[in-house]
């Protein structure tokens, strides 16, 4: 059950209201309008009054109504009408009257409007014109003319509904912890509804900007990509000049007078205020190179097999930037990954953003590696022809994503651990369609039946907890294959399994040999040491290492976020090449992956569009 306060105000706003309830509804859905309940129970009811007009007796109930209202005069507060739908699930059983009416006297009175027993409390109705769901519309002034006493009334009114879904036996929602994204309005579902759209404008923006935040360096590339991607960009300055914040507006997107529709970063999401953008942007700064770059896939892939031991430890803020960080990942993933899978990696991003927040504080440095060899894989994505780089990222996060839903269920977490089950459905599938391929590659190459059984000597020498597991695996074929490359390139199969194994435990593996086969494909991929490096290794001394070139940081504005480099247009956007046409064009490439998958939003029900059960507060 799903209810949500609207407050009205201005001259004639419970006229509005009312003849808003008892009419056709914007595309003809009201069906047989009329009262369950009031603040006295004989209210005039104008869908059950025959020998009268209904715009009468809507005139008179909503004189009724505003009567308090109207003897405080100029007192009258700025908000004089309290408007609260409330919703059963889709899978509910259609309830009566009678139990809507006592739905609504338990609501008003959660909510501080009607309190049980109170006489002078507020004039309020409950209005009937579906069979899912009731409107409460009720005066906020007492009859008494003091103001109700409706402190975190939507709270309140979020609690009362968990009960009454108990007594009721109605589908039980999670309880919220106040981090949720904000959901879109009626006016916005019924908006994109009408222009024939899976998802609102909200949403639309929420996704686009969060991948923009996992794909820039900075905070200039932040606007950029979102401006390169058909968002307007409206930023906020303070009289210093500096940018405090940001509106953004989908391009073709405005109101009954043009104008573009607006939202603020922060309405987006709690975790899109540019405060918020500026932490995680600071753990993506390019830094010196004074070291060999690493292959971003291994960097990756190992960061993210990482996320289960920062999940078991006693930092709360690192395992939440860890999950964070989880959720940046699953945000670029679909644009990295091919067409057959880019719609489930897609769904899955839109269900963990809901894990990505809670009310502990995200330390995002904890999980600058991942975040910045994402950036590098996003940035040249190829994982390589037989697209092993990609399986094991996702298979990873996979079980990344199954710790996620663990740590927010000792938490009590209720949504977040929803949400993160949510995903693991759609990952699993992502997971098996990009998996498969290869594994039935390697399966094909798989070495003699001698090599097999050295292979399986060696595992039940290492592993003989799992060795069945292991050897009855789809995946065993594979392994094997990859336990042969180790061994062509130089590598011990033995040390290499040990290596493997020593990286994490498989008790909690879905595919015991598959996560072996990633594990050893990436180790087997090492340089492997010629004899010479290897008696060198083995002296007592060690040799100075020069120290390597390093590059120039670009310089950085820290009272604007921006950095210095320039380009021409709006923001400044340092680019890989010094020539501003190619980076113009990089610009331009990049923004249009980032826009790739902006038709595979969350998937919704046929004329169910924004309308997500979520009970998110």
């Amino acid at each position: 059950m799903l209810p949500k306060i609207i407050l009205g105000a201005g001259p004639g706003a419970t006229r509005r209201t009312i003849h808003y309830l008892f009419g056709q509804g914007r595309a003809n859905e009201h069906t047989d309008p009329h009262l369950v309940a009031s603040w006295n129970g004989f209210a005039p009811d104008p869908g059950r009054s025959p020998h009268r007009t209904p715009q009468d007796v809507e005139k008179q109930l909503a004189t009724q109504l505003d009567q308090p209202v109207k003897m405080l005069g100029d007192k009258a507060p700025k908000h004089t009408v309290w408007h609260c739908p409330v919703r059963a699930a889709p899978e509910d059983p259609i309830l009566t009257d009678a139990q809507w009416a006592a739905i609504a006297h338990r609501i008003v009175a959660a909510a501080g409007i009607a309190p049980e027993g109170d006489e002078e409390a507020c004039r309020w109705v409950a209005v009937r014109h579906a069979e899912d769901h009731i409107h409460i519309a009720a005066t906020l002034v007492r009859q008494d003319g003091r103001r109700p006493s409706r402190d975190y009334d939507q709270r309140a009114v979020q609690n009362e509904a968990r009960r009454i879904e108990a007594d009721y036996g109605l589908r039980r929602l999670k309880r919220g912890d106040g981090t949720a994204a904000k959901r879109h309005t009626s006016k916005e579902h019924f908006k994109a509804k009408r222009q024939g759209q899976d998802a609102t404008s909200r949403e639309i923006l929420r996704q686009r900007a969060r991948r923009a935040v996992a794909a820039a360096s900075d905070e200039a590339e932040f606007f950029a990509f979102l401006e390169a991607t058909g968002v307007n960009v409206r930023p906020k300055r303070a009289p210093s000049g500096d940018i405090t914040g940001y509106s953004v507006a989908l391009h073709g997107d405005v109101n009954l007078h043009g104008d573009p529709v607006w939202f603020s970063g922060s309405t987006l999401a709690g975790d899109l205020s540019l405060p918020k953008v500026r932490e995680c942007l600071t753990t993506t700064r390019p830094e010196p190179v004074t070291t060999p770059t690493a292959n971003p896939w291994h960097q990756a892939i190992a960061a993210t097999e990482r996320i289960p031991h920062h999940l078991v430890q006693d930092d709360e803020h690192a395992a939440q930037g860890q999950l964070a960080a989880l959720g940046a990942t699953l945000d670029l993933l679909p644009l990295i990954a091919t067409t057959p899978v880019r719609m489930e990696l897609n769904r899955a991003a839109a269900a963990f953003e809901r894990t990505t927040r809670s009310r502990i504080t995200a330390d995002h440095h904890s999980a600058r590696t991942l975040r910045r060899s994402l950036q590098l894989i996003w940035r040249s994505p190829s994982p390589g022809d037989d697209g092993s780089g990609l399986a094991m990222l996702v298979d990873a996060a996979l079980t990344a994503a199954v710790f996620a839903m663990h740590w927010h269920r000792t938490r009590q977490h209720a949504q977040q651990e929803a949400a993160a089950k949510q995903a693991l459905v759609h990952l699993q599938t992502a997971s098996t369609r990009i998996a498969g391929p290869v594994l039935d590659s390697l399966a094909h190459r798989t070495p003699t039946q001698q090599v097999k059984r050295r292979y399986a000597q060696h595992v039940q020498q290492a592993v003989p907890e799992h060795v069945e597991r292991i050897l009855d695996d789809p995946a065993w074929d594979a392994l094997t294959t990859v336990l042969a490359q180790a061994e062509k390139a130089g590598h011990n199969a033995a040390t290499v399994l040990d290596q493997a194994l020593g990286q994490r435990t498989l008790d909690d593996a879905h595919s015991p040999a598959r996560a072996l086969t990633w594990r050893i494909r990436r180790l087997g991929e090492r340089h492997v040491p010629s004899p010479l490096a290897q008696a060198a290794k083995a002296r007592t001394t060690v040799p100075t290492r020069q120290p390597a070139r390093s590059q120039e940081p670009r310089a950085f504005n820290s009272s604007t976020g921006h950095s210095a480099s320039r380009r021409r247009g709006r923001w400044a956007v340092a680019q890989p090449g010094s020539d501003a046409a190619d980076g113009r064009s990089w610009l331009k490439r990049s923004a249009s992956r980032l826009d790739a998958t902006a038709g595979c939003g969350p998937r919704r029900p046929s004329g169910q569009v924004g309308h997500l059960r979520s009970g998110e507060e």
